[in-house]
C-alpha cells in the first residue's frame, strides 16, 4: 500500500481549541491517520504529523489548509518562530511505495487548489520546488522576512512571486509553503540562559550554509516563558549528521561561552534508527541490532489476520459486515494476483501474456483499494455514531445533529457501494483468467469468484441498512438503481466464470 507523510506546520501554537478544529478538519477524511501533535506556546506554532494513502492524505492537508485559513489571523499573531502562512508549511514525505515525483505531483496538486479555492498564494519548496533557489526553505521564509514584510515584497519584487496563485497576500492568512523532502528530525538543544543572542551565534556555527553541519539549518530563539534560549535545527539527513552531532557541537559552542545545555526535545516524530544511533555512539554499543528491541520482535510476530477476527469477534460494532466484505474483495484480488503471477512465469502460457499482464496489474490495484475500504468502512460507521450523540437540546442543535446524521449515513452507505463498484471489475478478471490463466491453478479463480460474490452481495446489506434511515429519495433510487444493475451484471458473469472454471476438469 502506498503510503506518504504529510508534517503541515500552523502559526498557531497557544489556543488548543483552534489546533484542534484544524485537526478535527484534516481527520474526518476515511484512511488520513494522525500520528502526531505537537504545540509550542514560545514559537506559538503547532506541528501536526499525518499518514495514509496519497490520495485521503492530499484531501486532509487541503481540509487543515482551509481550516486554518479561516481561524487564524496573522495580524493577531506574534511568536517567536518566523511565518508568512497561517498554514505555513507543508511536506509531503514518501515513506512506502511512493517516489518522489509521485509527491511532487501531488504537491503541486495541493497548491493548485490552495490557490485556486482559498485565495492563497503558494510557493513550492524542496524536491517540488519550481525556482532552484527556493529548493531550501530559508530562500523563502526567514526571520527578516514575514509575513509583514512579505505583504510589500510579494507585489513589488520579481523573486518573490508566488508559483500559485495571486501576487498578494491573503489578508489574515498570508501564503503557504508546501513541498516535498525526505524524513527530517526537528531537533532543539535548550541553554541555561535567556541570553537570544548566544543561542543565534552557535545556531549560525552548526548550520551547514556557515560551514557547519552537513544538513542542518539552526536559528536561535528565547524561551521568554521558561527563562531560557534555545538552539533549533532542523536535521536534513539525519544519517549524515545524526542527533548526537548536532548535540555534541552546540554543547561544545555553549561550553565556550560558558553557558549549560539544560536540556534538549525532538518535536514531531523521529525514525527508530535515529535514537538508535544515540545509544550506539554514548553506550559504545557492540553488535547491536535494530531487531533488539522488544516491540521489533512483537511486531515481526504480529498475524494480521488473526488481530482482524479478534478485533472482529469482540463487543465493538467496528469492524463490521461492511469490513468483511472489503476482505472479501481484498482476498479475491490477491488470488487472481496469484494467478496472474503463475501464468506470467509459466512459458507454457505466453501467448495469453498480454492478455494477463494487465489483469495481474489490475488485481493488485484491486487488492490495494479494498484493503483501504476495509479501514475506510470502520471509519464511516464511526461517523454516524458520533453524529448521533451530538447535542440535540435546542432546535439548532437538533437540526445541526439531523443533517449531521444524513450526512453520515450516506457516506456509510457509499463505502460498501465502493466494495461492490470494486469486485464488478473483478468478476471482469476473473472471466478472462478463467480462460487464459494457468489450468495449475484455475481453482484458485472460482475462489476468488466466490470471494466477490460473497463480498458483492455482503455489500449490499451494508448499503440497503444504511438506505432504510436516509430520507433523500432521489439519493436512495440512485443507489438502489445501481445496486440492481451491479448485481445483474455481476450474476452473469459469475455463473460464466463458474462454468469455465468447472470445465477444465469435467
Amino acid at each position: 500500500m502506498k503510503i506518504i507523510e504529510c508534517v503541515p506546520n500552523f502559526s498557531e501554537g497557544r489556543r488548543k481549541e483552534v489546533v484542534d478544529q484544524i485537526v478535527g478538519a484534516m481527520m474526518t477524511v476515511p484512511g488520513a491517520k494522525l500520528l502526531d501533535v505537537e504545540m509550542d506556546a514560545d514559537h506559538n506554532r503547532s506541528v501536526v504529523t499525518i499518514a495514509g494513502p496519497p490520495e485521503e492524505i492530499l484531501e486532509a492537508a487541503f481540509r487543515g489548509i482551509a481550516k486554518a485559513v479561516e481561524l487564524i489571523d496573522l495580524n493577531q499573531h506574534q511568536g517567536e518562530h518566523p511565518r508568512i502562512g497561517a498554514a505555513d508549511v507543508i511536506p509531503f514525505v514518501p515513506l512506502r511505495d511512493v517516489s518522489i515525483e509521485e509527491c511532487v505531483e501531488l504537491a503541486n496538486r495541493l497548491a493548485e487548489r490552495v490557490a485556486d479555492e482559498l485565495k492563497v498564494p503558494v510557493y513550492l519548496y524542496g524536491e517540488a520546488a519550481k525556482v532552484p533557489e527556493r529548493k531550501d526553505l530559508p530562500n523563502i521564509r526567514s526571520k527578516k522576512v514575514q509575513f509583514e514584510q512579505l505583504k510589500e515584497l510579494i507585489k513589488t519584487d520579481e523573486s518573490r512571486r508566488p508559483d500559485y496563485g495571486p501576487s498578494e497576500l491573503h489578508p489574515t492568512a498570508g501564503a503557504s509553503i508546501i513541498g516535498v523532502r525526505k524524513i527530517l528530525i526537528a531537533y532543539n538543544v535548550n541553554l541555561g540562559t535567556p541570553d537570544v543572542s548566544i543561542a543565534k551565534k552557535i545556531a549560525r556555527m552548526v548550520r551547514a550554509k556557515h560551514g557547519g553541519l552537513m544538513g542542518v539549518r539552526a536559528l536561535g530563539f528565547e524561551l521568554k516563558e521558561r527563562g531560557l534560549s534555545q538552539v533549533s535545527m532542523n536535521l536534513i539527513d539525519y544519517e549524515k549528521t545524526p542527533i548526537f552531532a548536532a548535540f555534541e557541537l552546540v554543547k561544545l559552542y555553549a561550553d565556550r561561552f560558558g553557558v549549560p545545555v539544560v536540556g534538549s526535545e525532538i518535536v514531531g516524530l523521529v525514525p527508530q534508527k535515529a535514537l538508535v544511533d544515540v545509544a550506539d555512539f554514548y553506550l559504545k554499543l557492540e553488535n547491536f541490532q535494530q531487531d533488539q528491541f522488544i516491540e521489533a520482535r512483537l511486531e515481526a510476530a504480529k498475524k494480521p489476520a488473526e488481530d482482524f477476527l479478534l478485533e472482529l469477534s469482540s463487543a465493538s460494532p467496528t469492524p463490521g459486515g461492511g469490513a468483511v466484505a472489503a476482505m472479501s474483495a481484498a482476498q479475491g484480488f490477491a488470488l487472481l494476483s496469484m494467478v496472474a503471477a503463475l501464468t506470467l512465469k509459466s512459458k507454457k502460457y505466453q501467448e495469453h501474456w498480454d492478455v494477463v499482464r494487465p489483469i495481474h496489474a489490475e488485481a493488485k490495484s484491486g487488492l490495494q483499494n479494498a484493503m483501504e475500504l476495509i479501514e475506510k468502512d470502520s471509519q464511516a460507521f464511526d461517523k454516524v455514531m458520533d453524529a448521533f450523540k451530538m447535542p440535540k437540546e435546542t432546535d439548532e442543535e437538533k437540526a445541526a445533529r439531523r443533517e449531521a446524521i444524513q450526512n453520515a449515513l450516506k457516506e456509510a452507505a457509499l463505502v460498501p457501494l465502493e466494495v461492490m463498484r470494486l469486485v464488478s471489475k473483478g468478476i471482469d478478471y476473473a472471466l478472462v483468467l478463467a480462460e487464459h490463466g494457468n489450468k495449475n491453478a484455475i481453482s484458485d479463480v472460482g475462489s476468488a469468484a466466490y470471494q466477490f460474490h460473497a463480498a458483492l452481495f455482503g455489500a449490499e446489506l451494508n448499503v440497503l441498512i444504511n438506505l432504510a434511515s436516509i430520507k433523500d429519495v432521489e439519493f436512495n433510487e440512485k443507489l438502489q438503481k445501481e445496486l440492481d444493475e451491479l448485481k445483474t451484471a455481476f450474476n452473469s458473469k459469475f455463473e460464466e466464470t463458474l462454468s469455465k472454471v468447472r470445465m477444465q476438469w469435467a
